[in-house]
């Protein structure tokens, strides 16, 4: 039996998937509260512009796998699972209008009351980590009187359809992701794909919403970055495209999962100094770079937060483990953990540190030098071990990725607080006596 899929929202993303869906297979029910969309729909018309979308929706009306209509309760009685794909639109002061969201899924916990058979629900509009739990699940469960994950089941999926190109992208996206509760949901849900070669992610549903929001903030940060870069360019009289284009063959590391992880700020002698030269020879060319130079403020503030986490502990007697600014160097040259150990020390903490690769033997050259010339107390502070350290602290800090740290877990007491600035231990969230500085 051929499964019918009501998709709730015919504006963009609710035509496009209905049609799509409808293509792959599936009987679709358009819904919608304006009538000329329903009615538009029913006379295999498009609700938006967008290329090949015309022909698509007017081949699947032919075909009778796609129909539109006002009735909610006829709607869901006759599918086995509901896309809600209504828009989400900013107030005035940024945050969402969760309006049509919360109308929808009323609407729907309204008709599944007298439904006999169970019901999957999948969000497929825009929103923000929480509203699944908070706003969508509460609102059907108060309007059907139904149990869920008995009755009804709630998922995320979120959408990554571009305007202009929407029914390539259904067809060929770069990832199918589901955030569910219930793993019989998102198998469900995952049905839907089945016959599309992208991978399928199955998820936490806070997951599954924040995916589209870190989605377009990464594009909208590549776009002004580029722009920014391109700026610069131009004034020194550099060919922009050309930079870019080599910048894109590198898929190691300026094109690929390098670097974004969260965690603690960068440092080291290259990426600081590279920064401020690009953003100084800028200004000297009046060229405005706000994200460039906002770039090095966030990274201050990620050791400003560090700082804070260890303070609001309110123990005085504070373990470091890790020195330079990654693992496996001696390369002190404006490590944060070096600026995080000066703004604890100047607070009057006790500090103790220990990082196999920084000893006052093993240091040499440019190193060195900078560590006699500002930085020569640390030498006072280093413990011979891990075990030295963790035997003077109450709190301790993990501060890079080095290997041996990773194990220290099961020698921590239980009076101690560790607070990690790398996911050394791989927690996916905080607790008492575990913080993480970004999870």
């Amino acid at each position: 039996m051929t499964t019918t899929i009501s998709v709730f929202g015919l504006g963009y993303v609710g035509c496009v998937s209905a049609a799509c869906f409808a293509k792959e297979g599936f009987d679709v029910i358009g819904v919608d509260v304006t009538a000329s969309k329903v009615d538009m729909v029913n006379s295999g018309k498009a609700t938006i512009v967008e290329a090949g979308i015309g022909e698509l929706v007017a081949e699947m009306v032919q075909t009778k796998r796609l129909r539109a209509t006002q009735d909610v309760r006829e709607a869901i009685h006759a599918s086995s699972l509901a896309l809600i794909c209504v828009g989400t639109p900013s107030r005035a002061n940024g945050s969402l209008d969760l309006r049509y969201v919360e109308r929808v899924s009323r609407e729907i916990g309204e008709a599944l009351r007298d439904k006999p058979e169970h019901l999957t629900v999948v969000v497929r509009s825009t929103v923000l980590p929480g509203t699944t739990q908070e706003v969508v699940i509460p609102a059907i469960t108060a309007a059907s009187g139904k149990q869920l994950g008995r009755d009804f089941d709630v998922c995320m999926n979120p959408e990554f359809l571009r305007e202009g190109t929407s029914i390539a992208d259904f067809f060929d996206p770069p990832m199918t992701v589901i955030g569910a509760d219930s793993e019989e949901a998102a198998t469900r849900v995952a049905a839907l794909y089945a016959s599309l070669a992208a991978p399928v992610h199955k998820t936490a549903t806070r997951v599954a919403e924040m995916m589209k929001y870190t989605s377009n903030c990464y594009h909208a940060l590549k776009v002004v970055f580029a722009n920014e870069i391109g700026s610069v360019c131009k004034a020194l009289g550099v060919d922009s495209h050309e930079v870019m284009r080599l910048f894109a063959e590198d898929k190691k590391l300026n094109i690929s999962a390098a670097y974004l992880k969260p965690g603690f700020a960068f440092g080291g002698s290259c990426l600081p100094k590279d920064l401020r030269a690009v953003v100084h020879r800028a200004k000297q060319a009046d060229v405005d770079v706000p994200v460039l130079a906002a770039t090095l403020e966030s990274n201050r503030r990620q050791v400003e937060r560090a700082f804070e986490m260890v303070l609001a502990t309110g123990r005085r007697k504070v373990g470091v483990l890790g020195l330079s600014f990654k693992a496996g160097t001696d390369d002190l040259r404006e490590s944060p953990l070096v600026t995080l150990i000066e703004r604890l020390i100047g607070k009057g903490l006790d500090i103790a540190i220990y990082d196999s690769a920084v000893s006052e033997a093993r240091v040499i050259g440019a190193n060195k030098d900078y560590v006699e010339k500002e930085i020569p107390h640390i030498w006072s502070l280093m413990r011979g071990s891990v075990a030295d350290v963790l035997a003077a602290s109450d709190v301790i800090v993990v501060g890079n990725g080095a290997r041996e740290f990773k194990s220290i877990e099961s020698q921590l007491r239980p009076d101690q607080t560790v607070i990690d600035l790398v996911r050394s231990f791989g927690r996916r969230t905080s607790d008492n006596g575990y913080q993480g500085i970004a999870w």
